[in-house]
C-alpha cells in the first residue's frame, strides 16, 4: 500500500481550480489573475520530507506517489518548461535549500526504502496552448480544435512530453508514472460520434455539459521514451483503457468484488483531495479495516495526506499512520505478497493466502462492537489446514472444524488485548 501527497498553491486559498472563492468567481480574468497570484505567497517553511517519510514507512507503506503539477499548471518541480514553479523567483520558497519539492519528496522516500512516482496532470491550465487566453473555457478540456490549430496542439504535445521527460531524467530512479486527466486523450472520429450519440440520450434538453476532443499526446511515443530513461516503469494512464494503463484506479470507493485485473484504490484519508484546515482524518482501525478489504479483493491502498500552504500535515495524520504501523508490525504478513482467494470475504472475516499455501483469516474487529468472549465462528474458510495461529500470540489455539466453517478458542487473558486491536489475524497452515 502507499500514500500520495496532493499538494500544490490551491491548498492556500482554493480547491482544485474550482472557480467559488476568492474576490472575482464570476470573472474568468480576474479569477485566474486572482489565482495565480497564489505563487507570489506560497512559501511552506515547514517542509519537512524526511519527517513525513519516517511516518509512511512507519505504517509500512510501500510507494510514494507526489503531485508534482496538478490541473492547474503550477509545477512542484525545477521545469525548465514553465515560469508557473515552486522554484521561480516570484514564489517566496525559490530560495529555501528545498526548493526543489519533487526532489526532496522523492530522496526522502526513496531513503526510507519507498519505491516513488510523479502524479502528474495531463491538461495544464495554465498553459497558453492548451487553455488559450483569448477562448475563455467552458469545460475542462482544450478550449480549441486541435484540428484547426495543429501547430498550436503540437506546441502543447511538445510541453508535455519534455516537462514528462525531465522528471523521468533528473530525480533519480522512477517507479511509476502516474498521470492524471483521462479526457487528454486520442480519440477517433467513431469514439467522438459514439460520445455524442450516447450522451444525448441521458440529455433531457439536448445540451451536453462536457464535450469529446481528439487530444491525442501520442501516449505510445511518450512512454517509449520515459521507459528507455526509467526501464520497468509502471504507467498509469488514468481512465484511458489500453496498454499504457498498467492497472486501474477507482477512486474513493471500493470495488464490491475481487477484480480480474491489477488495480489501485486512490481514497482520502481526511477531509479533501487538497488542504482543509478543519479535516478530520480516518482512525487507524479504519485504515486497517479499508486495507484489508482491499487486499482481500487484490488491490492496493493509495491514501490521499494533503499538505498544509506552509508545508505541514495535520497532528491526525501521523496519528493515524502510527496506529496503522503498530498493526502493521504484528501482522504485516498477512497483507504483504498475499494473493487473493474465494471467497475473499465472508461477515467480518477477510482472507488472504500465500503462495506456500498459508491462509490468513482477518477478522475486522469494529468498534462499538461490545468486548470479545467466547469461541469466533469463522465461515466458508476455503482450505484444508491442520494448525491454526493467531499472529502477535504465542499461545496455542484450540479450534474445531464443521464443513467449511472453522469454531476458534482464544487463550485465557487474550480478550483484553485483541479488543484494542482493529482487526486479528489467525493463521490457518
Amino acid at each position: 500500500w502507499g500514500i500520495v501527497e496532493s499538494w500544490s498553491i490551491c491548498p492556500e486559498d482554493y480547491g482544485w481550480c474550482e472557480r467559488k472563492k476568492g474576490n472575482n468567481p464570476d470573472n474568468y480574468f480576474e479569477y485566474v489573475k486572482e489565482y495565480e497570484n497564489l505563487k507570489t505567497t506560497f512559501n511552506p517553511v515547514q517542509f519537512d520530507p524526511a519527517k513525513w517519510a519516517k511516518a509512511a514507512a512507519g505504517a509500512g507503506m510501500k510507494y510514494m506517489i507526489f503531485t508534482t503539477k496538478h490541473h492547474d499548471g503550477f509545477c512542484m518541480f525545477d521545469t525548465k518548461y514553465s515560469d508557473y514553479k515552486i522554484t521561480d523567483a516570484d514564489c517566496p520558497f525559490h530560495t529555501n535549500p528545498k526548493a526543489n519539492i519533487t526532489k526532496e519528496m522523492f530522496d526522502a522516500f526513496r531513503a526510507e526504502g519507498l519505491w516513488v512516482g510523479p502524479y502528474f496532470s495531463k491538461p495544464d491550465w495554465h498553459n497558453d496552448d492548451y487553455w488559450d487566453p483569448y477562448f475563455p473555457p467552458m469545460d475542462r478540456n482544450v478550449n480549441y480544435d486541435p484540428a484547426t490549430y495543429p501547430d498550436k496542439w503540437e506546441n502543447y504535445v511538445q510541453f508535455t512530453q519534455n516537462q514528462i521527460m525531465e522528471l523521468m531524467s533528473d530525480y533519480g530512479p522512477v517507479d511509476i508514472l502516474w498521470l492524471d486527466g483521462g479526457w487528454v486523450r486520442k480519440n477517433t472520429k467513431e469514439d467522438i460520434e459514439a460520445y455524442y450519440r450516447d450522451s444525448s440520450n441521458y440529455s433531457k434538453d439536448g445540451f451536453l455539459k462536457t464535450k469529446l476532443i481528439n487530444q491525442d499526446i501520442r501516449m505510445d511515443e511518450l512512454v517509449d521514451k520515459a521507459r528507455e530513461k526509467q526501464p520497468g516503469l509502471i504507467v498509469v494512464d488514468r481512465a484511458v483503457p489500453g496498454k499504457n494503463q498498467n492497472y486501474l484506479t477507482p477512486e474513493n470507493r471500493v470495488p464490491e468484488e475481487a477484480l480480474p485485473y491489477p488495480w489501485e484504490s486512490c481514497i482520502i484519508a481526511g477531509g479533501s483531495w487538497s488542504w482543509i484546515p478543519d479535516a478530520t482524518y480516518m482512525s487507524g482501525r479504519e485504515v486497517v479495516h479499508l486495507l484489508v478489504d482491499i487486499v482481500a479483493k487484490g488491490g492496493n491502498l493509495l491514501l490521499n495526506i494533503a499538505p498544509g500552504p506552509e508545508g505541514q500535515w495535520h497532528d491526525g495524520a501521523y496519528t493515524m499512520l502510527e496506529e496503522v504501523g503498530a498493526w502493521m508490525d504484528v501482522n504485516n504478513e498477512a497483507i504483504y505478497g498475499t494473493r487473493t482467494i474465494a471467497p475473499f470475504k465472508s461477515g467480518d472475516v477477510c482472507f488472504t493466502h500465500k503462495p506456500d499455501g498459508a491462509l490468513y483469516a482477518i477478522y475486522l474487529n469494529k468498534p462499538g462492537s461490545g468486548k470479545y468472549s467466547g469461541n469466533l465462528q469463522i465461515k466458508s474458510v476455503p482450505v484444508d489446514f491442520d494448525s491454526v495461529k493467531l499472529l502477535g500470540s504465542k499461545k496455542k489455539i484450540n479450534w474445531s472444524r464443521t464443513g467449511d466453517m472453522v469454531e476458534v478458542v482464544l487463550p485465557e487473558g487474550a480478550e483484553t488485548e485483541l479488543n484494542n486491536s482493529a482487526a486479528w489475524v489467525f493463521k490457518f497452515e
